[in-house]
C-alpha cells in the first residue's frame, strides 16, 4: 500500500529545515510532491552552534543540560513552523498524510561509544502538527554496533534503479559531511562517509569573510590549492579506513590551514572535499562509471569542477541534472525511512552502516 508522508531533515550545515512529500510504499517511489525549505534564524543557529560546543559533554543520549534544553526546544519549534508553511502553502490537510519523518539536528555522533544524539522532541512535534511522527532512526543501528550513518542509502537505491545505468552507480550526498552510496546492480550497496563535505569550508567563510558559505565557488575560485596540505590531510587514518565508517561534523576541526590569503583556504578545503571523495575509489569493489552528486556541494561549480577532475574517466553529474530535486533529497529521504520503519522493513545494513545484520529502527509516535 502506498503511504503519502513527509519527511524533514536538518543537517550538519545548520542552514535550516528541508520539507519533502512523497508516495512511497518503503520500496519504491510511486511520486515526487512539493518540497520546501525554512532557514534558521541567525539566533537559531547561534543556539545551534553553542548546542554542538556543548554535546561533546554528553554520555547520555537522553540528556538535555543547559543549552541543549533550549536548541531541542528551538529545532522542534522550528520544523513545526516549516510544516504549518508547506501544508498550508500546498493545501494539505494533516489527515492527508499517514507519516512524518522527522531526523532531528545531530549533535554529536560517536558510534565507537554507540552514543548518537539528535536533538528534537518528537511527541512535542506531533502535538503541535497532529500527525504521527516517526523519528530517532539511528538510535537502535548505533546501539547494536552499528556506524548510525550514513542513513538514506536505501532511498539512493530506490532513485538509482529508476536510472537505466552500467553500474556501478554512485549517488555523493555533500552537506556538512560527505557520504556515498554505491549501487551495483539490485545485491550490492554499500555506503559510508568519506569525510568533510561543506562543514570545513562554511566554517572557515563565516570566520574570515562573514559569509554562511561560498555561493557556487566564486570565492574558491580565485584561490589557489595548497596541494601539500591536502596530502598530509589524506594521511589520517579514517581515509585508509574501509567502508562503513561515519563521521561528526566536528571531526576534522583539528585540522588547520596555514597563513594563507582567504581565497587559497577557500580553494584548498573546497578541493580537499573533493580529494577525500576521490580517496574511496581504491576501497570500493569496482572503479565507479557514474558519480550523481546532491546536497549543498552539488551547487559549488568549483567543487563540480574538482570532483570531475579527480574522479575521471567517470563522468559527475549533478542530481538537478536527472530531474531529480537535490536539495530535497535527504528529506525525501527520512519520508521514505518512515514508510519502511512503519511496515518493519531495515533502514540500515551490515554493508552501509556496518550493524551485523539488516536493522530497522524509528520511534513513532501520535498526536
Amino acid at each position: 500500500m502506498m503511504l503519502k508522508t513527509i519527511g524533514m531533515m536538518s543537517g550538519t550545515s545548520l542552514d535550516g529545515v528541508d520539507v519533502a512529500l512523497i508516495e512511497t510504499d518503503g520500496s519504491r517511489v510511486a511520486a515526487f510532491g512539493p518540497s520546501g525549505y525554512r532557514p534558521y534564524t541567525e539566533q537559531e543557529r547561534d543556539i545551534l552552534r553553542r548546542a554542538l560546543d556543548e554535546a561533546p559533554g554528553l554520555s547520555q543520549r537522553d540528556a538535555r543540560p543547559g543549552i541543549l534544553g533550549e536548541a531541542e526546544r528551538t529545532v522542534t519549534a522550528a520544523h513545526a513552523e516549516a510544516l504549518a508553511a508547506f501544508t498550508s502553502q500546498h493545501r494539505i490537510a494533516p489527515e492527508d498524510i499517514d507519516i512524518v519523518g522527522f531526523h532531528g539536528q545531530t549533535v554529536l555522533h560517536r558510534p565507537a561509544q554507540r552514543l548518537t544524539v539528535q536533538i528534537g522532541d518528537g511527541a512535542a512535534l506531533a502535538r503541535a502538527i497532529r500527525i504521527p511522527v516517526m523519528y530517532d532512526f539511528r538510535a537502535a543501528d548505533v546501539a547494536s554496533g552499528g556506524q548510525g550513518a550514513p542513513f538514506v542509502p536505501v532511498y539512493h537505491r530506490a532513485l538509482a534503479q529508476s536510472l537505466e545505468r552500467e553500474g556501478p552507480i554512485v549517488l555523493v550526498n555533500i552537506g556538512g559531511v560527505s557520504n556515498i552510496t554505491y549501487i551495483d546492480g539490485d545485491d550490492t550497496l554499500i555506503a559510508c562517509d568519506t569525510g568533510p563535505g561543506n562543514a570545513l569550508l562554511d566554517d572557515f567563510m563565516l570566520r574570515t569573510t562573514k559569509q554562511r558559505f561560498d555561493s557556487e565557488g566564486r570565492f574558491a575560485e580565485q584561490g589557489a590549492v595548497d596541494e601539500a596540505w591536502i596530502q598530509r590531510g589524506l594521511q589520517l587514518p579514517f581515509f585508509s579506513l574501509p567502508p562503513p565508517k561515519s563521521l561528526d561534523r566536528n571531526d576534522f576541526a583539528s585540522l588547520k590551514l596555514p597563513d594563507i590569503a582567504p581565497a587559497d583556504g577557500a580553494a584548498t578545503l573546497t578541493a580537499f572535499t573533493a580529494a577525500s571523495i576521490a580517496r574511496i575509489v581504491p576501497l570500493l569493489p569496482k572503479p565507479p562509471r557514474n558519480w550523481i552528486v546532491v546536497g549543498g556541494g552539488a551547487r559549488n561549480l568549483t567543487m563540480m569542477r574538482m570532483l570531475r577532475e579527480r574522479l575521471a574517466p567517470a563522468t559527475v553529474e549533478s542530481g538537478d541534472a536527472l530531474g531529480w530535486s537535490g536539495d530535497a533529497i535527504e528529506a525525501q529521504a527520512f519520508g521514505f525511512l518512515a514508510a519502511r520503519s512503519l511496515k518493519g522493513l531495515p533502514l540500515s545494513y551490515p554493508a552501509t552502516t556496518g550493524v551485523p545484520m539488516p536493522m530497522t529502527g524509528g520511534v513513532m509516535v501520535r498526536p
